[in-house]
């Protein structure tokens, strides 16, 4: 009977299961929506993946391109700032040569200057012996003047504190020189010399005015040769015979040859007295004139002209003072000889 009891019944064996799957509907739903919920989620997850991966690698990209662009730029501004500064270094070098030739050019105008100092200054001390040699041997004073004022030119030039003392000094001989009475000493040479020249044309009172044998030879050119020869013939008959007036007062007579001599002597006399001028012997100079004066009363025709003339000019001479004292330089050699150490120095 025990296995009558184990076989389940018929009716018994439907009905067990229908709870159970009643039980499992809403959890297999369940299980479904978790499941397309899931898959939902991976599905989006894995789009937003690839859109993050696209996303990132449009980002490298961009990254990339940007970091080589920046890796050009970088680049071109090495080169830039590479030619900028090989640029700079020429400029420097230019710079720098530019600096040595500047250096060598201020030394060379400090030599020319320097040269041109010492140029000046020598032309000075050659001017202000100049005038001392000129008032101690000749006795000139213009020129001895001129080259005082020569001097004090060139040292305005140089414009240097240094020759002040020297300026000064100058400038002392130049107002002692211009207060000395005014003696024409050329002037008073020209017309000796005048007289000195016109002396073989005066005439003798012996003997008359000379004839002039240029003159007088030309005229024998021109002549035939037999009126030459009786013009000779004459002037020898002529020579011959004498005719003097003796109803006035005595003239020297003289010998035919020495009017020549006379005359040489007369110059003499005119030279010795013009080398008296400009020594500055007044006693010389005025004996030699009033020499030169008694012979032409004595020896040349008084009546005529020219004698006339060349006894006023010695007259006028004579009474002219040239011995006048001239001042020495003693002032400017020394302030010269002071600058002497001082040139040395440099």
């Amino acid at each position: 009977m025990m296995p009558e009891h184990d076989n389940p019944s018929p009716t018994t064996m439907t009905d067990l299961p229908a709870p159970r799957a009643k039980r499992q509907g809403p959890w297999l739903f369940v299980a479904i929506a978790a499941l397309a919920l899931a898959g939902w989620q991976w599905f989006e997850t894995r789009q937003k993946l690839v859109d993050t991966q696209q996303e990132v690698s449009r980002r490298l990209a961009e990254f990339d391109t940007a970091n080589k662009e920046e890796h050009g730029a970088q680049k071109q501004t090495r080169e830039q700032i590479e030619a900028l500064q090989a640029k700079l270094g020429a400029v420097e070098g230019r710079f720098s040569e530019f600096q040595a030739q500047t250096e060598a050019l201020k030394a060379l105008n400090q030599d020319i200057a320097r040269g041109r100092e010492e140029a000046t200054l020598l032309e000075v001390e050659q001017a202000i012996t100049l005038a001392g040699q000129q008032l101690q041997l000749a006795g000139n004073v213009p020129v001895a003047v001129l080259a005082l004022q020569t001097a004090d030119s060139r040292l305005a030039r140089l414009d240097r504190p240094q020759y002040l003392p020297l300026r000064k000094a100058v400038a002392k001989d130049l107002q002692k020189l211009n207060a000395l009475p005014f003696v024409d000493m050329p002037g008073i040479s020209l017309r000796l010399e005048q007289v000195i020249l016109g002396i073989d044309k005066l005439p003798l009172a012996s003997y008359g005015r000379p004839v002039d044998k240029s003159e007088s030879q030309k005229v024998a050119d021109v002549m035939p040769w037999w009126q030459r020869t009786g013009g000779d013939i004459w002037q020898e008959l002529k020579g011959l015979v004498r005719i003097q007036r003796f109803d006035r007062e005595e003239t020297a007579l003289l010998a035919p040859g020495q009017g020549y001599f006379l005359r040489e002597n007369l110059k003499l006399r005119l030279l010795n007295a013009r080398l008296a001028l400009f020594s500055r012997d007044q006693w010389t100079f005025r004996n030699e004139l009033k020499v030169s004066q008694d012979w032409l009363a004595r020896h040349f025709d008084a009546n005529d002209k020219s004698v006339l003339a060349a006894q006023s000019t010695l007259r006028q001479m004579t009474a002219t003072e040239i011995n006048v004292e001239l001042p020495n330089l003693n002032e400017t050699q020394a302030a010269l000889r002071a600058l002497r150490p001082s040139k040395e120095k440099r």
